[in-house]
């Protein structure tokens, strides 16, 4: 192990997740912090938001590894008056630090979508959607292609995933027909619907995400695509957490805590079986 600092950590985290592997678009790496800043605790969340940085000064943590971008667009202030500048502003009166990973982290292997797949129990994954440029080979790509130990019915695909994700007001809805036999499924951490043609290409019976929407999957199934399940946008991503922070525990002397509030921001669910009828 070496000694940890804000700077040694974040070497480690570039050269496991090169931010080279983002997206164009994307932001990723160290948002702030002292380099020379010691650390002997780190908070891994799937965002950074007020929940999440209370957390993190509660805990005493040095460093916050998040997965989706504080800032993912310009901004000209970061203003303690602003949503994003007030959390600027209480990271730094701490003295935590912020990093992120987020499509390099996608894309990796493992990264975020193994997890997801070694949460449903797949085997022989390889790539949905393979990584090109410079992420390309050694198995990198987005999303995850395996196969079930056993076929489940849809119906029954859904209830694991239920059981099997973290907890969401949400829960985990699927599209298909119930008695469906699934053998081959297809999963992507975070929102997936610009993969659902990749999905169709893969040979899955199923494939599993977030954030899908009702024209895209009704079209989807008309054409004859395999069935869909549809998950909360956090539940999909927080299993790697629980991955990073077990490598982070290795590589480091450091304490290393996932948070598990959830951070997804649909709150309420209810359905026909919670509604009292009256005459």
């Amino acid at each position: 192990m070496t000694d940890s600092t804000v700077r040694s950590v974040v070497d480690a985290l570039d050269a496991r997740f090169p931010r080279a592997w983002a997206e164009s678009w994307d932001r990723v790496g160290l948002v702030l912090g002292e380099f020379e800043h010691p650390v002997t605790r780190v908070l891994c969340v799937v965002d950074c938001v007020p929940e999440t940085v209370d957390q993190a000064i509660e805990l005493g943590a040095d460093l916050i590894l998040a997965h989706h971008p504080l800032f993912l667009k310009p901004v000209s202030s970061i203003a303690p008056d602003t949503f994003k500048g007030a959390l600027v502003h209480r990271l730094i009166r701490a003295g935590v630090a912020l990093y992120t990973a987020h499509t390099n982290a996608d894309v990796a292997n493992p990264g975020v979508s193994d997890a997801l797949a070694a949460r449903l129990g797949l085997t022989g994954l390889s790539p949905l959607a393979p990584a090109e440029g410079a992420a390309a080979g050694e198995g990198r790509g987005l999303g995850r292609v395996g196969e079930l130990p056993e076929p489940l019915t849809l119906a029954a695909l859904t209830r694991l995933a239920a059981r099997r994700l973290p907890v969401t007001a949400a829960g985990v809805r699927a599209a298909g027909d119930p008695d469906a036999l699934v053998r081959r499924v297809a999963v992507c951490g975070g929102a997936g619907d610009s993969f659902l043609s990749v999905a169709a290409r893969s040979g899955a019976d199923a494939y599993l995400c977030a954030d899908l929407r009702h024209h895209p999957v009704s079209e989807h199934l008309a054409s004859g695509g395999p069935a869909l399940l549809d998950v909360a946008h956090w539940a999909s991503e927080r299993p790697w957490l629980d991955d990073v922070a077990a490598w982070l525990r290795e590589v480091f002397p450091v304490e290393v805590v996932v948070s598990d509030l959830d951070t997804d921001p649909w709150t309420v669910h209810a359905n026909h079986d919670d509604l009292e009828i009256r005459p």
